[in-house]
């Protein structure tokens, strides 16, 4: 049975980033907001502390070490304290918090499908010396809902392939060492012809062409990629051509993709129970010294706070149920969909009611109105709510035989 009680290392994590979330992340928001980046010094300073964002699990880039694996082997935590650790650093500021260095959405993919020389080589990068980023490029301009029509393409020629097409909305993508490509060897085999690559920062024929200006998450990096005659070596697609060839029931690009949704989605889920509770506990505050302490508005006011935080309560513990069941080996993408849906759009309902409660005075340089421009894309990315509805249903009906 799930525990809801956090273990010694949990605590100590949620207390270790909390305290970083408040003293480094939330005083430099508002500013970083403004500029439309994080300062370089500062990601140089938080680098040196050794402080990176790695979607795989929560602690650094680095690959697994052998004591690594007998940990793991006693009791894995690392999905509970990734969640734990990705509320507290969106609580400070969530554009900060995905600026971070590390491998960001390209670890897990590049964890889970690639060949252990590959988890050595791109994982082993991200040191304390010098910042560096990856990066995920699934989404292109006719294929973001619908993953599996994606149009770039990867022809096979000698000693690897080439790539042509277009990438949008990449997160970190015009600093990243490197970017996890998907890609389709023919358009004709739907999913079944999906590879993944690692396309490293300035191959020929890779560029970002522009970093795109956005309603939220200013501070963060926002990337479109082009792909021209783009030669990628064998040893860089992920997983080597046996993981594609190694059975009949070989696996694809699409599905590395997939799997990758199922560890980072109860992430943007925890994030976007962050930003929940930031914007709740900042009115709260608000209202406990503005509000008048009796009379209609207040008792309104108090209704509207305890929906508010129920709510939440409600999307951490979804949140939580996911990141056990990955923790214990178990299939999570059920509740790894349910999570993000009941999470993102959670968050955007309590970032709108804590505006209002605010009233004019929550427009004007307020956390909670540059906290409501960023939580919108925590209910579209990584899987808008119609195709969270999708997959929860797929499983649901799946063991009836019915497909949906």
């Amino acid at each position: 049975m799930i525990s809801f009680t956090l273990s010694s290392q949990q605590k100590q994590m949620k207390e270790l980033v909390h305290w970083f979330a408040k003293h480094e992340v939330r005083p430099i928001a508002l500013e970083a907001d403004r500029l439309g980046r994080v300062p370089d010094e500062w990601l140089q300073k938080v680098n040196k502390m050794g402080i990176q964002l790695n979607a795989s699990s929560f602690g650094g880039g680095r690959a697994p070490s052998a004591s690594d694996k007998k940990k793991e082997r006693k009791e894995r935590e690392g999905n509970r304290i990734a969640v734990i650790a990705a509320e507290e650093l969106a609580w400070g500021c969530p554009a900060v918090a995905l600026s971070l260095p590390g491998p960001g959405l390209g670890g897990p993919p590049v964890q889970s499908s690639g060949t252990p020389e590959q988890k050595q080589r791109f994982l082993s990068i991200f040191t304390k010396d010098e910042p560096r980023w990856g990066a995920y490029a699934l989404t292109e301009p006719e294929a973001g809902s619908d993953a599996s029509g994606i149009r770039t393409t990867a022809r096979k020629v000698d000693g690897g392939y080439v790539l042509n097409g277009q990438k949008i909305f990449i997160t970190n993508g015009a600093r990243a060492s490197w970017v996890v490509v998907f890609a389709t060897i023919d358009p004709s085999l739907g999913r079944a012809g999906h590879r993944a690559f690692v396309v490293e920062k300035g191959t020929p024929g890779f560029v970002a062409t522009r970093t795109v200006h956005k309603m939220g998450l200013r501070a963060n990096e926002t990337a479109e990629l082009l792909f021209e005659d783009c030669f990628v070596p064998d040893d860089n697609l992920l997983g080597g051509e046996e993981l594609y060839s190694a059975s009949a029931n070989r696996p694809s690009g699409f599905q590395v993709a997939m799997k990758t949704f199922d560890s980072t989605r109860p992430i943007v889920a925890a994030m976007a129970v962050g930003i929940a509770r930031a914007a709740y506990e900042y009115t709260l505050e608000v209202v406990k010294r503005e509000y008048p302490k009796q009379g209609r508005l207040y008792y309104e006011a108090a209704e509207l706070l305890a929906e508010a935080e129920q709510e939440i309560e409600a999307a951490r513990l979804l949140t939580w149920e996911a990141a056990w069941k990955a923790d214990i080996g178990e299939p999570n993408a059920m509740e790894a969909a349910i999570c993000k849906a009941v999470a993102g759009k959670m968050a955007l309902h309590v970032c709108a009611m804590c505006l209002e409660l605010l009233g004019p005075v929550g427009l004007d340089g307020h956390l909670v109105e540059k906290l409501y421009r960023d939580v919108k894309v925590f209910d579209i990315f990584e899987g808008t709510q119609q195709i969270q509805r999708l997959v929860t249903a797929r499983r649901l009906y799946a063991p009836y035989g019915v497909h949906v």
